[in-house]
């Protein structure tokens, strides 16, 4: 049975179940990942998954339930999952299957030449990164981490709403992909050890270049040799455009209406209000070009939209799905999400990100004198409530004295709470990057900043 076969067969199925309102929404993704451990290649993996669920309104409530198989023996079994599912949620929000917009936004995140490149080449980037790195210095001893992965993947919604008799929905399509290159190298010198990093994000293979990727890695490693820790105070302070976006990503769920409804967010309620200083922009974009996260529909079918979510220090919206906007009567913002094919509907941002201002990192160094720049935290699931906001962070990074870079810092902890530092920031640079994630952020002048040292 073909996939359009196969759909069709489990709507019309839902249909004549009694489920007016159901949508299929189907998730395929092609991905390799491989790493490079002293010239040899290690976990090299290939996944081809591909999954259904179909989700609908029975008796009012909406069920789930999802697949892999994709025969007539399983569009029975997805039809009657629906229905016991629905039967036994607890939840009594009203739901909804979405008709459509009249229009979507074009996207443009699929590049074929990337699905085309040889597993083998991808294979001797990364051993070529590995010899480029060690050939740098006698000090890098190994490369610890270095992997290259790429996926390739397909989303698409088919949904059919039946009222006064007539059947109404809609069949979106989206497909994207990307490679990843990250890789992390080890410097020793006598007893001291001492990481850097490099990667590269693209939808472009012909864009990695082992040469730069090796070189950011070693360089850092070999400066952060000498690290020590400052002594323990108030430490004017800068968090890097590498750094924040580990921040922000862990604090990113209080921006959610779900959460606020729920409870787990203390921006519920504050809509319209200065919650931050007036250089702070906050974007939620899923439109913007080459992002990791950008989409023309949300995972309910709406067509998605770029949004401040912060504008000038001021909370303009949390972000919502259709459940979400409902209970507080606003129109959704287009973020509603899903963990894989087989998750439920929840709410999450798309390319999340501080907005750029005008200066760089060297402009934000001058303008700060003396300090630090935190460039790498760590013990964020431990050492970061994200309801409260308070953070306590095992950090590294390096002192600006006069303006200026001077010595490499680590074994220091940072402390403070996420939503006064909100407030505290004093500038917003212009070196925005994503690493890694469709959490982004340039560097960012955070005020004065609590420091645990010797």
């Amino acid at each position: 049975m073909t996939i359009d076969a196969f759909i069709n067969a489990v709507l019309k199925e839902a249909q004549d179940q009694g489920i007016l309102a159901a949508e299929i929404y189907l998730s395929s993704n092609d991905s390799f990942r491989a790493m490079c451990v002293k010239g040899q290649i290690s976990n090299y993996t290939v996944h081809d998954t591909r999954g259904l669920s179909l989700r609908g309104l029975y008796k009012g409530k909406m069920g789930y339930a999802a697949t892999e198989a994709f025969d007539e023996e399983a569009v029975g079994q997805l039809v009657r999952a629906v229905k016991e599912s629905a039967e036994l949620t607890e939840d009594d929000d009203v739901q909804e299957i979405y008709q459509g917009d009249d229009t979507y936004p074009r996207v443009d995140n699929y590049n074929p030449a990337l699905d085309q490149v040889e597993e083998g080449r991808k294979l001797r980037l990364i051993l070529d990164i590995e010899k480029k790195a060690l050939a740098m210095d006698e000090r890098i001893t190994a490369l610890n981490y270095n992997m290259i992965s790429t996926g390739s993947g397909e989303t698409r919604i088919v949904n059919r709403v039946v009222t006064d008799g007539k059947a109404h929905g809609l069949d979106l399509r989206y497909r994207d992909n990307t490679a990843v290159c990250y890789v992390s190298a080890v410097a020793k010198e006598g007893e001291r050890v001492s990481t850097g990093s490099g990667f590269e994000v693209t939808r472009n293979f012909d864009q990695i270049d082992p040469e730069k990727i090796a070189k950011d890695a070693v360089e850092e490693a070999l400066f952060m040799l000498e690290a020590e820790p400052v002594p323990s105070g108030a430490y004017r302070a800068i968090i890097e455009n590498k750094c924040m976006p580990d921040l922000l990503a862990t604090f990113a769920g209080v921006f959610s209406a779900e959460s606020a409804q729920k409870g787990l967010s203390l921006l519920g309620g504050k809509e319209g209000e200065i919650i931050a200083s007036e250089a702070v922009t906050l974007m939620d974009d899923p439109l913007l070009p080459g992002g990791l996260a950008s989409q023309p529909f949300d995972a309910e079918g709406v067509a998605t939209r770029t949004k401040a979510v912060v504008e000038n220090g001021r909370l303009m919206t949390l972000l919502h799905n259709l459940k979400t906007a409902r209970k507080a009567n606003v129109k959704t913002t287009g973020n509603a999400s899903r963990a894989g094919y087989a998750g439920m509907v929840n709410v999450s941002p798309s390319n999340f990100y501080f907005k750029p201002g005008e200066k760089t990192l060297a402009e934000l160094m001058a303008d700060m004198g003396d300090g630090l720049v935190i460039t790498e935290v760590s013990g964020l699931h431990a050492g970061a409530n994200a309801v409260s906001g308070d953070f306590s962070l095992i950090a590294q990074g390096y002192t600006v004295k006069d303006g200026k870079k001077d010595r490499p810092v680590d074994r220091i902890t940072v402390a403070g709470n996420f939503f006064q530092l909100l407030r505290n920031i004093r500038a917003v640079g212009s070196d925005l990057i994503f690493p890694g994630s469709a959490v982004g952020s340039p560097s960012v002048d955070v005020g004065e900043i609590q420091v645990a040292g010797k």
